[in-house]
């Protein structure tokens, strides 16, 4: 793959045969400009540009216009026109989304997003939780995994004295239904965290860990099927700006939105998640599979978790969320 900045470069030069960008889109990225979001994100731009022969051009800055909980209002606000954010760094404000992160949903980064962006199109989007803002796709990075620099885990017991980094959304409460000890934090923030001893590991997916440069802070992995949790994205963009877009550059937009996005992006992530394992395996990194005695202990701790958030989402208007659910996971078995 190219380096980012000329990847850049060539988006803002445009294609041989475009005269000339008619419509330049501002990205933004709260990650590293190496992290494959960032990377994702331009790719994404340039497949559009690529298919309207030119006429929109993409312009990565190369510094965020706003931290990650600020990034979705200021898509709304017109101070970028597309970037993408997790719902659950604003917590309170997205609560269908939660949906998405529950444990052991799915193996495959493709796969959750996709069937993500199917559930979400079918019972989510109605909800309008993205208020002022054109919702591209909806998706999940691949499942989270435990890793630490103190003791391999191989059962909900050996978590006791570790000091975990983990993120928001569900994830505090399904770290207090295992009894875990948590800090939450943003995930660009875990190699300082990790490096200088305020926590002892991390609750990420297998990208994270080299997009991170983690791999020489922690010792030990631990997997569980279908994951420890997910998170939940959603790539938007200023509605205004889509309304300068021509209908027909619109409607071949539309067609890279969506699923196609969802796919799009679920490759990023399950190509990463493939690259990071060989490298965590090199730096040394013990991996462990959780039996299926943690598994079952886990389930049973985490259970009321899910249904809690079942309740919740039913409180706001949606019904039969636990048939929601059982359709995300039948979707992404489908898909796997």
């Amino acid at each position: 793959m190219a380096p980012l900045k000329t990847l850049a470069a060539a988006a803002l030069l445009g294609f041989a045969g475009a005269a000339s960008a008619q419509i330049t889109l501002t990205l933004s990225s709260w990650v590293p400009q190496t992290h494959l979001l960032t990377k994702m994100q331009l790719d994404w731009c340039m497949e559009v540009s690529k298919a309207v022969a030119g006429r929109i051009q993409c312009n990565m800055l190369p510094k965020p216009v706003a931290p990650a909980p600020a990034t979705f209002d200021a898509v709304r606000d017109g101070l970028v026109d597309v970037a993408f954010s997790v719902h659950g760094y604003t917590p309170g404000r997205f609560v269908m989304t939660k949906l998405a992160e529950v444990p052991f949903l799915g193996d495959s980064a493709i796969a959750s997003s996709v069937a993500y962006q199917r559930v979400y199109e079918r019972h989510l989007a109605k909800f309008d939780e993205h208020k002022g803002m054109k919702v591209i796709t909806v998706f999940t990075h691949g499942p989270g995994q435990i890793f630490n620099n103190k003791r391999p885990v191989r059962s909900l017991a050996d978590l006791d004295g570790i000091k975990f980094r983990i993120g928001t959304g569900i994830l505090p409460e399904v770290g207090k239904a295992i009894g875990a000890n948590m800090t939450l934090k943003p995930a660009p923030q875990s190699y300082e965290l990790l490096s200088s001893g305020v926590v002892d590991g991390v609750w990420l997916p297998d990208e994270s860990i080299v997009g991170f440069r983690l791999e020489k802070l922690v010792k030990y992995r631990t997997s569980l099927p279908g994951g420890l949790y997910n998170t939940s994205f959603a790539m938007v963009m200023n509605p205004a700006t889509w309304a300068k877009i021509p209908k027909a550059d619109q409607a071949i937009i539309e067609k890279h939105s969506g699923e196609w996005a969802a796919r799009f992006i679920g490759k990023y992530w399950d190509d990463y998640d493939t690259r990071s394992r060989a490298a965590q395996q090199v730096a040394g990194i013990e991996s462990i599979t959780a039996d299926a005695a943690f598994v079952a202990d886990f389930k049973a701790k985490t259970a009321p978790v899910e249904a809690a958030l079942i309740k919740e989402v039913e409180d706001k208007g949606l019904k039969n969320a636990a048939a929601v659910i059982k359709e995300l996971r039948a979707e992404i078995a489908k898909l796997q």
